[in-house]
This record gives structure tokens, C-alpha cells and sequence, in this order.
């Protein structure tokens, strides 16, 4: 039961993290105001929260749900799942240096700096994509080494 229950809550946490990207890439536009750029910082407030809740729920099921650490430290798929998050996480820095910025400033950001963040943004949605593709290789044994 506890590896079903942390499954479900990794999964809804990853699906969580995913809509808070997809938001801030639709909100994140030319032509926005302060009042936007407060409700972005705040949405990006739980980019990271849910970031940290998916880590801890995902190494908690590793090492302590059905499969084991044995399983996963031995896998390609789990390493390069584990990177590819590493390197979201860091291109998340950028936009949120900047909406912390604008929002402190009480300025609405030009259109040049909001084509920067989206650029981060985008990249982090491709990267995403890659995440899912590796869990279900990894799942089903492939990676082993």
C-alpha cells in the first residue's frame, strides 16, 4: 500500500509541477502589468514547493517503496530522469530571479526582458517532455547497467 499511495502522490505532484509551468508560459506574455507579474510570483511560489515535494516523494519511493534503491541505482533511465530534472530546476532560476525582481520594483517588465523568461520557460517544457518517456523505459527495465 505505502508504494501505490507514494506512486499516486509523485504522479499527481509531477502532473501538479507541469500545470504550474504550463501556466506561467501562458501568463508569462508581452504587454503585462504589475498586478500580472504578482500573480505570476505567486504561482511561482509553488513551481518550487512542488519541485521540493516531488523530490522528497520521489526518493522516498525509491528507497523505501516496492522496487527498492538497489533498482533504481543501477538504472540509465533513472539517472537521466534525475538530470533532466536537475537541469529544469536550474532553468527555472532565471524567470524566478526575475518575476522576485519585477514584482520588488513594482514595474511591468518590457517586452525584451518577458521574451527572456519565455525562452527559459520553453526550454524547461521541452525538458519536461523527456520525463516521462524516461519513467516509463525505466519502469519496465530498460537502463539496466
Amino acid at each position: 500500500m505505502l508504494d501505490l499511495a507514494f506512486a499516486i502522490g509523485h504522479h499527481l505532484l509531477v502532473f501538479g509541477l507541469f500545470g504550474v509551468l504550463f501556466a506561467e508560459l501562458i501568463a508569462v506574455r508581452k504587454g503585462m502589468d504589475t498586478a500580472a507579474v504578482a500573480r505570476i510570483a505567486a504561482v511561482d511560489l509553488w513551481y518550487g514547493v512542488l519541485a521540493g515535494l516531488i523530490v522528497a516523494v520521489g526518493f522516498s519511493r525509491a528507497v523505501f517503496a516496492a522496487k527498492g534503491w538497489r533498482y533504481y541505482e543501477h538504472n540509465g533511465f533513472f539517472w537521466a530522469k534525475i538530470a533532466t530534472f536537475a537541469v529544469i530546476g536550474l532553468l527555472s532560476v532565471p524567470p524566478t530571479i526575475r518575476f522576485i525582481a519585477w514584482r520588488k520594483a513594482g514595474v511591468a517588465p518590457s517586452d525584451d526582458q518577458v521574451a527572456g523568461v519565455r525562452g527559459f520557460l520553453h526550454a524547461e517544457v521541452v525538458l519536461f517532455a523527456l520525463l516521462p518517456a524516461f519513467a516509463a523505459a525505466m519502469a519496465r527495465g530498460y537502463g539496466e547497467f
